[in-house]
């Protein structure tokens, strides 16, 4: 019985979550309200919080859940005995494709520059903590790099992974300024980024 209360919590939640990102599409993030959220889903305003404390803690619930998609799909694709700069790069295109199927692009054009320039103590906990959790998982990709000999082993994989993230979401930022998106630019871009950052730590 526990675990259909549990199934119905996640379907619940999954519900009100895919309501909010269709409003964002719709209406915009800034101009949804909770209030919207919770009539689109059939739910009440007090369980909208009870699952998602704010608008911000939506978003960042799918795009955490697309990375870690993203991640595990590029690990088992990758051969980390190849070419490492195209390894890496294989990771962000899987990322940026992971997160542009769960967000549309809109909607990045709307929430990528809160993310990029607002203060760190104005960015909301629920972002820090998802952003945090996939600099690791990069560090992560890099430590598997580092296992096949690509990497010093006294590379400061922390640092190349945060820089990695750091330049993927401005590379983000470029690729969505137009449509149709301009992929070919886009790859060339994040394999001239990524080549720089590697070569800083290759052996």
């Amino acid at each position: 019985m526990a675990g259909l209360r549990e199934q119905q919590k996640e379907q619940r939640r999954q519900a009100i979550a895919s309501a909010a990102v269709e409003l964002f599409d719709q209406k915009g993030f800034q101009q949804t309200r909770m209030e919207d959220i919770a009539s689109r889903s059939g739910v009440s305003v007090p369980t909208v919080f009870k699952y998602f404390p704010s608008k911000q803690a939506i978003l960042f619930e799918f795009l955490k859940h697309a990375d870690r998609r993203a991640l595990d799909r590029a690990t088992a694709e990758a051969d980390f005995s190849a070419d490492p700069v195209d390894t890496l790069c294989l990771l962000e295109e899987a990322i940026t494709h992971s997160e542009l199927e769960v967000m549309p692009v809109a909607l990045w054009r709307e929430i990528l520059p809160l993310i990029l320039f607002s203060p760190r103590n104005e960015l909301p906990a629920t972002y820090l903590k998802m952003n945090e959790i996939l600099v690791k998982d990069i560090e992560a990709f890099l430590a598997e790099l580092q296992r096949h000999g690509h990497i010093r082993e006294d590379a400061d994989l922390h640092m190349a992974a945060y820089m990695l993230n750091d330049y993927s979401h401005l590379q983000l930022t470029r690729l969505i300024r137009e449509e149709p998106l301009d992929w070919e630019a886009h790859r060339a871009n994040v394999r001239a980024t990524t080549a720089l950052v590697f070569y800083g730590i290759a052996r």
